[in-house]
């Protein structure tokens, strides 16, 4: 998910907390466990100032997202707010700031980025691709749930616990979709990825049949509109490219699959899932 979307997810976390009989000290904790725990997995950005492999797209939504690092990560923050807060309610700190990292970290699977979800053990990118990387329905439900405890101050957890359960039904009205949807696909292609428009209940197919690329808009309940059929030269021998440009290599290896590009101009690679307007935003190449 986006920024935006984590730090909303925080602040939804601490709102669903009840705090009436709270010191401010443990306020000020369960602020720092929740905001800070839905922001940290992302610290993996500032391995870009020395990424000089182009292992960057492996490292981001890499072992920092990791289901292994939440009880780290809630180490962490417990230690941090008991020094800087003095506070002694580890437990709940503890479970507070695991929860906040665990929220951020699986929320992420759900989107076609995906993360590395299970390193060290596995490499493998974890996606669903059945929920935008921004999405409205998020937003509007936790801003909603803001807005209205501006005038309910009384019991105004309650509001964004409900506001968590509603999430939690969009989550799941948009994963049976993109998984009913996915099965029509499935025999269709050797490969096949699923993207989530940001229109709620649309999908964006993009299926692979040999050296054919087929990118289609579809939902349940509206006809498929096919948008896109691209060709991948298939016969390309990249090691030259992966040599000339290393990203490139962790593009190859990073996405479910990719298209070849081999012309007159250029050679190299590109995510179809990131497709749009005759060109991918990943894609990675070198030039003849």
């Amino acid at each position: 998910m986006d920024t935006v979307t984590h730090t909303l997810f925080g602040m939804t976390l601490y709102g669903a907390i009840d705090k009436k009989n709270e010191s401010k000290e443990m306020k000020k904790s369960l602020i720092v466990a929740t905001m800070v725990g839905s922001q940290i997995p992302d610290i993996d950005v500032i391995s870009r100032l020395w990424d000089t492999e182009g292992l960057y797209q492996m490292w981001h939504r890499g072992i920092t997202h990791s289901i292994l690092m939440v009880p780290i990560w809630a180490f962490i923050l417990t230690a941090l707010c008991t020094l800087i807060f003095k506070v002694k309610d580890y437990k709940r700190l503890f479970f507070i700031s695991g929860i906040a990292v665990f929220i951020h970290s699986t929320s992420d699977l759900f989107n076609a980025w995906g993360t590395g979800y299970f390193e060290p053990l596995s490499d493998i990118r974890v996606t669903f691709g059945v929920i935008p990387i921004v999405d409205v329905v998020f937003w509007v439900i936790m801003l909603t749930a803001m807005i209205f405890t501006r005038f309910k101050k009384k019991n105004s957890y309650k509001s964004f616990r409900f506001a968590w359960v509603l999430i939690a039904l969009h989550i799941s009205i948009q994963s049976l979709q993109g998984y009913f949807l996915y099965q029509q696909y499935e025999g269709k292609y050797d490969q096949l990825a699923l993207s989530a428009s940001f229109v709620p209940w649309n999908y964006t197919l993009i299926g692979k049949k040999a050296d054919v690329v087929e990118i289609t808009d579809d939902a349940l309940f509206l006809d498929a509109d096919h948008l896109y059929t691209l060709h991948s030269k298939e016969n390309t021998i990249l090691d030259d490219l992966f040599i000339q440009n290393p990203d490139a290599r962790t593009l190859y290896k990073w996405s479910p699959f990719v298209v070849i590009v081999d012309d007159e101009e250029k050679v190299g690679i590109y995510d179809p899932r990131f497709y749009m307007d005759g060109e991918s935003f990943l894609f990675e190449y070198v030039e003849k």
